[in-house]
């Protein structure tokens, strides 16, 4: 039956940019499904608090493990640290990433830089890491987080765009390189989410969220859960044959034509 293949017992998750938004709903549904969780950021206050609220919610071991996931050094201790608490990994999600749009023409080199670092090298960095211990038991699933600015491109955002189209290659290549090892690897494009810092950078820009949700075929914006479920969805055994596939949470395509109503 399909709940037992999203049963997650004994299984150990990392969630990056698990502190808030879709990484923190994401690593909520996996501790509610059984999971031991591992979550990361760079802010310790707020990751340590909202890993206790995890582990309160669920009773799952939830710890929080502060880290610039652009760095190195910091992605090989906190993988260590993963396997030095629980022993193995099962599930990667590299949902850390942002961005801060501008014109190509003033987008300076160190902003590029950061961007790319922030959405595309964070997640080599943390499949590399914990994808050895995944090939050693020839076993694991990974789940990269991506935007519409890498299915469609977004003016203001060329940087973004190209580290969420890079992000999405990458899926495909870990995918065809580590099946072999029983690993699968698909990817979550996300469309308007109205996360908190979503929705507050939105107020800042003069959007409106109502009219945004008015704009897609099913007519609302998305909320972090809804991104949730496809995530947990694609790491776990109902997705045993699925691998390779970036898939559009977005409210539906908005294409041209003629007016239907």
């Amino acid at each position: 039956m399909i709940r037992d293949h999203l049963d997650f017992s004994d299984r150990v998750v990392i969630v990056t940019g698990g502190a808030t938004g879709i990484g923190f709903a994401t690593a909520m549904q996996f501790a509610q499904l059984a999971a031991d969780v591992v979550i990361c950021s760079r802010t310790p206050d707020e990751l340590f608090a909202a890993a206790r609220r995890i582990s309160e919610a669920t009773g799952r071991r939830c710890i929080g493990v502060p880290t610039d996931v652009k760095n190195e050094e910091a992605v090989i201790a906190m993988v260590e640290r993963t396997m030095a608490e629980f022993g193995k990994i099962d599930v990667l999600v590299n949902n850390a990433g942002g961005t801060r749009m501008g014109p190509i023409e003033s987008i300076p080199t160190r902003g590029w830089d950061s961007i790319l670092d922030l959405n595309l090298k964070s997640a080599y960095l943390c499949t590399r890491e914990a994808g050895k211990h995944m090939i050693e038991r020839r076993r694991g699933a990974i789940v990269n987080i991506s935007s519409g600015a890498g299915v469609s491109g977004v003016k203001g955002g060329a940087h973004y765009s190209a580290a969420k189209a890079g992000l999405q290659m990458f899926t495909r290549v870990t995918a065809a390189e580590w099946g072999r090892y029983g690993i699968r690897c698909n990817c979550v494009a996300a469309g308007a989410i109205a996360s908190e810092r979503v929705s507050e950078a939105w107020k800042v820009a003069g959007l409106d969220s109502e009219e945004l949700g008015r704009s897609t075929p099913l007519g609302r914006i998305g909320v972090p859960d809804d991104m949730a479920n496809m995530i947990v969805f694609l790491a776990s055994d109902a997705a045993s044959y699925v691998t390779g596939e970036t898939i559009s949470v977005d409210g539906g395509p908005t294409i041209g034509g003629i007016k239907l109503d």
